[in-house]
């Protein structure tokens, strides 16, 4: 037995296998944002591509707080605004950018958004995160600054923008409003928006003390290529995944 290898998103058989692991983790998602604390009224979702139905997303019902979101609760949404199962309110936000980034990324399963106190503080910079600790390397060269703040985003226009900065990343500082992370799995997604907002939360608090000193270039783009993979991101989310599921199972329902 290798006591060093990692274990891996397990193989599942069927659509629907994919499609129950997909909105059960999205669920947990959510649970977990909440005990962060990163629920602001109706603001923030997370989105995961259905596997079968390739231009449609699940996302949580506005108004819905993220922790009682259960799997039942979610909305099955295409690209024309439709909702193809469930019911319950569409944030007209969470579709204008979603949408277009699912569009724009036909590799991206799951994209996350939500206005954090730190993500959202850091935002205000309109700048990227800097190389000065391992976790914030996660990122180095692997994130975008949205800088064109033209109030709440609710056209599709706006969002299909926020797709083309994006780019290849996996994350975007959207500036004078907060953080968006995208991964090839819900689980990546979610951990990336985690490190991200934590990694707001030490830059500030770092530079509250002075300078902060910057890990070199090569060595930042070594540690990323250690920790920034989307089998890292995945396997990083699993904790949080295990607990919230052993403490609350009703998510499932």
């Amino acid at each position: 037995m290798d006591h060093f290898t990692r274990p891996g998103k397990p193989t599942l058989n069927s659509i629907e296998e994919e499609r129950t692991y997909r909105k059960e983790h999205l669920v947990g998602a959510f649970r977990i944002f909440a005990h962060y604390g990163y629920d602001a009224g109706v603001a923030g979702h997370i989105t995961a591509r259905d596997p079968e139905r390739l231009d449609c997303f699940w996302v949580n019902p506005m108004g819905l707080h993220f922790d009682s979101i259960k799997t039942s609760d979610l909305l099955l949404v295409n690209h024309n605004g439709d909702i193809v199962e469930g019911e319950g309110l569409l944030n007209k936000a969470a579709f204008a950018i979603h949408s277009q980034v699912h569009a724009a990324r036909p590799d991206v399963v799951a994209c996350a958004h939500a206005h954090t106190i730190y993500g959202t503080a850091f935002s205000t910079q309109g700048r990227l995160l800097d190389p000065i600790t391992q976790d914030s390397c996660y990122f180095y060269n692997d994130h975008a600054l949205f800088n064109s703040y033209s109030g709440e985003v609710l056209e599709t226009e706006t969002g299909k923008v926020i797709g083309e900065v994006l780019g290849n990343n996996k994350a975007l500082i959207l500036q004078n409003h907060g953080l968006l992370t995208v991964g090839a799995t819900v689980d990546a997604a979610a951990w990336w928006f985690m490190a991200m907002d934590r990694a707001c939360h030490v830059q500030i608090n770092a530079e509250s003390l002075g300078k902060p000193i910057l890990i070199p270039d090569e060595v930042a783009k070594l540690t990323r290529s250690q920790i920034g993979t989307e089998d890292i991101g995945w396997f990083s989310f699993q904790p949080y995944w295990n607990s919230i599921v052993r403490k609350q199972p009703e998510l499932l329902e």
